[in-house]
């Protein structure tokens, strides 16, 4: 690598983008603008547009449509033109909430590249009365950016409100980039997004990344698919795939510029400063896996500012207990003092092969929404289910700290941790502080579907991250639990 490869950032530079990155801007809540009117018997199998102008700074313009009169049959058809004088497309009477960015819209939209300019709310009556009115509402809001976060309230709801553990699967490939299942004859072809969601909701997940490569053309079809899908999570995400390491970007459908190369600019920490200015969550994937002409840039080898990554795929797959484990390279990185959440993915690139959610990542989040959930893999609030069964749950608590959180703990103090297991019956807890296995239990089998077990843990004072998994009774990893921290 290049001198260039290796630069990191000062410390004051790395602040604001750290800073950037954790602190979401607000969401539009309000609207923008509120454009109301009436139409009568006159307007009857008419157009009419209402104009609305889009300043400087805008990236996504979100519509709200409403209308009375709906009694005596009056209906008012939508759509929408652009900047550019052209129809953005038109849903008809099919929707009365509309999105378009540069990147993504509503399914019968177009994306629109330049957003600022002179637009219009196209209105068609096909039907009103001689003798009725329509009084109409159209709310306009503006997104000045692309992270989960800028979107109004209205295209944000939780599938599940309330707090809670939501299992998920958050690395996947569809037809989008190289997931491929077999057609109707039998031929392998790039699979349709469908498929993999309903492979999703069928093993009862609650939530999906959909990680294509280098691209998030895919976040259309995720806002098409997302009504069916009223249990399933989906959310939008992109796979870096550079020639020098992969990783998740989630939480932003920004464009991005992944083109890293060995002797220029940018390099892998300025995608990850990029990527924090976007206000993304970053995930290096599967970092041990060998690179090569199987797998060009799979493994994760250059200097890297671990400051600005906020999760380490751990478990990719069926990896765990293999040399491909990412479990050494994440717990080298919590002993340089690194607080970064372990998560896993299945990597499924074939939903028809079955293995969407092994593994699953389990997160304890305030409700079930993108927002939430990337809230909750930031905190570490997170623990790997490394085969997918779906029935294991693993809930550690230290005085009033859970997974991912940091204590203080003075020299002498006991800090008592208590350890809730659910579905793992025949295996047995076992407790990790700063990378090497202690025995602070004086049993830790698991003796019953529903169990709790508790210890006391005697601090010195000084860093440690201590770490609870469930292993089964040969010593195989089941449940992969992220850190309790003390004294960090």
């Amino acid at each position: 690598m290049t001198s260039k490869a290796r630069r990191l950032l000062s410390a004051p530079a790395l602040a604001l983008l750290l800073a950037a990155a954790a602190g979401a801007a607000p969401a539009a809540s309000a609207q923008d603008l509120v454009l109301r009117g009436t139409l009568d018997g006159n307007d009857h199998q008419r157009y009419r547009k209402l104009p609305f102008t889009v300043p400087a700074g805008v990236e996504r313009v979100t519509i709200r449509f409403s209308y009375t009169g709906k009694a005596e049959r009056s209906v008012i058809d939508l759509g929408v033109i652009g900047p550019d004088g052209e129809p953005r497309g038109w849903s008809g009477g099919n929707k009365d909430v509309i999105t378009i960015s540069s990147t993504d819209a509503t399914p019968s939209y177009l994306p629109m590249p330049h957003m600022r300019g002179e637009w219009a709310v196209l209105m068609g009556v096909p039907n009103l009365r001689k003798t009725a009115r329509a009084d109409y509402t159209a709310e306009i809001f503006f997104s000045r950016g692309l992270n989960a976060a800028d979107e109004p309230a209205l295209l944000r709801m939780p599938l599940k409100p309330g707090p809670g553990w939501f299992r998920g699967d958050l690395h996947s490939h569809t037809a989008h980039s190289d997931g491929s299942c077999k057609s109707q004859s039998g031929k392998s072809v790039p699979c349709p997004m469908f498929l993999t969601a309903k492979e999703a909701s069928d093993r009862k997940l609650d939530f999906l990344a959909i990680t294509e490569h280098n691209g998030i053309a895919h976040s259309s079809g995720i806002r098409e698919l997302q009504p069916y899908f009223d249990k399933t999570l989906l959310m939008p995400g992109r796979e870096i795939t550079t020639f020098y390491g992969h990783a998740n970007l989630f939480g932003t459908v920004a464009p991005l510029d992944f083109r890293v190369a060995p002797d220029a600019s940018p390099d892998w920490n300025t995608l990850l400063s990029r990527a924090a200015q976007l206000k993304g969550l970053v995930s290096i994937n599967h970092p041990v896996r060998p690179s090569g002409e199987d797998c060009m840039g799979c493994g994760w080898e250059q200097p890297t500012d671990m400051r600005l990554v906020q999760a380490i795929e751990a478990v990719n797959g069926p990896d765990a207990d293999t040399p491909w484990s990412g479990v050494p390279f994440w717990e080298k990185q919590l002993n340089a003092g690194h607080r970064i959440a372990a998560i896993g993915g299945s990597d499924s690139h074939r939903p028809d092969e079955h293995g969407i959610g092994k593994p699953a990542t389990v997160v304890y989040a305030p409700e079930l929404s993108q927002l939430a959930i990337l809230q909750g893999i930031r905190a570490g609030h997170v623990f790997v289910d490394v085969t997918g069964a779906g029935t294991g749950l693993l809930d550690v608590r230290a005085r009033e700290a859970m997974m991912g959180d940091a204590l203080a703990a003075s020299a002498g103090a006991r800090v008592p941790f208590r350890v809730q297991v659910s579905g793992m019956r025949g295996a047995q807890l076992r407790v990790t502080d700063n990378g090497r296995v202690i025995q602070p239990l004086r049993d830790a089998a698991i003796g019953g579907d529903e169990s709790r077990l508790a210890f006391d843990y005697a601090s010195d004072g000084q860093p440690h991250w201590v770490r609870i998994d469930v292993v089964s009774a040969e010593g195989k990893l089941l449940l992969l639990g992220n850190p309790v921290y003390l004294n960090h």
